[in-house]
């Protein structure tokens, strides 16, 4: 498969779930991919098994919400392939909390990496992209950025800014004629890491997924697969008139 040749990705949170799907999919279809992520080892595995399968793959530490990491990556992904065209903001953590009993270093933790490391993915990659020759911004958001949870306030407001964050760096590519396309992916549930570590919390982590399931119209949880399929869509030129767009993915969940 050659839909990505030639082009260079970097996928942040690379080390498992969606990240290590997209990572390992783009790999498949020609991509040179920089994965990155807080968990080194789990994330050297992923970069080491898609090299022994013939996919060209480097990982460093990274983490998303500091700034001069960001520079640190960007520039490192540059030096390594000559380019960047490609990047998955998919780094994410959830926390659950109501809106009364969330404490503020809880609201700002979660802020501080689904909200904040996104916007600067897209600023520091932006001077990239545009020196090769324009390229797509995919942003994970989730269905939690399209409907509200009384239980996951700065979740519900980390990906809510993220989807509307994603419009607004759509249009200011677009109208400074840069060819970078910037869309935002919302997941439904999906069963990752994450997601299986909240349910086990809870000490019923069967009766937890059926629930889960349950809320899904198709009558499953989707897999990291599902969500890396279409990331790979908006990565390729296959979506070159599409930006500013929200593709759900979420089994009929916000069908309701």
């Amino acid at each position: 498969m050659t839909r990505l040749t030639n082009k260079v990705a970097l996928v942040t949170g690379a080390a498992m779930g969606i990240g290590q799907a997209c990572a390992e999919l783009f790999a498949r279809n020609g991509a040179s991919v920089v994965l990155s992520d807080r968990e080194a080892a789990a994330g050297q595995r992923v970069a080491d098994q898609i090299v022994t399968e013939g996919g060209r793959a480097t990982f460093f530490m990274h983490d998303v919400s500091r700034e001069e990491e960001w520079i640190r990556a960007i520039a490192e992904t540059r030096r390594m392939f000559g380019r960047l065209d490609i990047l998955v903001n998919n780094a994410g953590v959830g926390r659950a909390g109501d809106v009364e009993h969330t404490t503020l270093e809880d609201w700002r933790s979660v802020l501080a990496v689904n909200l904040d490391g996104v916007f600067l993915g897209i600023k520091h990659a932006i001077p990239a992209l545009r020196d090769a020759g324009g390229g797509s911004i995919i942003n994970l958001s989730s269905i939690e950025g399209l409907v509200g949870d009384p239980t996951l306030a700065a979740y519900n407001a980390s990906k809510g800014a993220v989807r509307l964050l994603t419009k607004s760096a759509a249009l200011y590519c677009a109208k400074a004629g840069t060819n970078i396309r910037v869309n935002s992916v919302h997941p439904g549930y999906i069963w990752t890491p994450m997601v299986q570590h909240a349910a086990e919390a809870t000490g019923h982590a069967e009766e937890m997924r059926r629930t889960l399931e349950s809320l899904h119209p198709v009558g499953h949880l989707g897999e990291a697969l599902d969500i890396a399929y279409g990331v790979l869509y908006l990565a390729s030129d296959e979506s070159k008139f599409v930006t500013g767009a929200e593709l759900v993915i979420d089994g009929g969940y916000t069908a309701q």
